[in-house]
């Protein structure tokens, strides 16, 4: 599943690009995990502002309310001048003066919603529940700690929750736990104060280094220009079932939680 990386990655490849087009046309392909919420034919006339995110979304903001992009499982986007002629797995297509953003998803978990502004009840069915973001200010090491007292769940579960830290995602919670040195059964209110925020500092150096490699392409993936990420060769737990810890040759392992794969060192996170 693209994680916060992935969906960043996309949105500053096109971002720059579709900010100020006009929409000529928006193309619905099969139905997708939500209804659009307008009619598309409506859409037309309307130009983009801009595209933030939040979370795994991203955000396009319209000269008239926004639309929401998720990715799914398998989703991705591209954005260009001159695309293929759509194919079976080509859902959405935003047709602007600028260029086509398309939405590829294969198994059609992705969603593209229409909704008024950010306090339209949609938009706060899908965003409000959302933690803060880990690469901005809001993201504070004290506060992390604190809130984490309060969690008696493992810190790995905590951490691919969403309502406390946005967008960590299970590879990176991975990797962001065996650089914290904490294994990822540890209960949340365990965590001492060092440990938490040597947590969060890890938080935000694996999902810097993932930005700066393009993010992880470990199925589907690719950038909106169509480019594969990289983060998965650099990965030092995630995926590596068996091989020798980069750090101390421990074999590494794999276990289960909450039905996601989680993989980390014995020797390196003890406790």
């Amino acid at each position: 599943m693209p994680e916060l990386p992935e969906v960043e990655v996309t949105r500053l490849g096109f971002a720059d690009r579709i900010a100020g087009a006009l929409i000529e046309e928006a193309v619905l392909g099969k139905p997708l995990r939500w209804p659009l919420g307008c009619e598309v034919a409506s859409l037309a006339g309307q130009r983009v502002d801009r595209v933030t995110r939040r979370g795994k979304y991203l955000l396009i903001h319209l000269t008239s309310g926004l639309l929401l992009l998720h990715l799914g499982m398998s989703g991705s986007l591209r954005f260009s001048l001159a695309l293929p002629q759509r194919g079976p797995h080509d859902h959405f297509d935003l047709v602007t003066s600028l260029g086509t953003l398309r939405l590829h998803d294969p198994r059609r978990f992705g969603a593209v919603v229409f909704v008024n502004g950010l306090d339209d009840p949609r938009a706060v069915k899908l965003l409000g529940g959302l933690g803060v973001e880990p690469l901005e200010g809001g993201f504070d090491p004290l506060v992390f700690h604190a809130a984490l007292r309060l969690r008696r769940a493992p810190i790995k579960q905590i951490l691919l929750a969403g309502d406390l830290v946005v967008g960590v995602g299970n590879i990176y919670a991975s990797e962001a736990l065996f650089m914290a040195r904490i294994r990822p059964t540890v209960r949340g209110d365990r965590l001492s104060k060092p440990r938490a925020v040597r947590l969060h500092g890890a938080i935000q150096s694996v999902l810097r280094r993932a930005l700066a490699l393009g993010g992880s392409s470990l199925r589907d993936f690719s950038g909106s220009d169509g480019q594969s990420g990289y983060f998965q060769m650099d990965a030092m737990v995630y995926g590596r079932e068996g091989q020798p810890c980069r750090v101390c040759a421990t074999p590494i392992r794999q276990i289960r939680q909450g039905q996601r794969s989680t993989f980390f060192c014995l020797n390196c996170q003890k406790h």
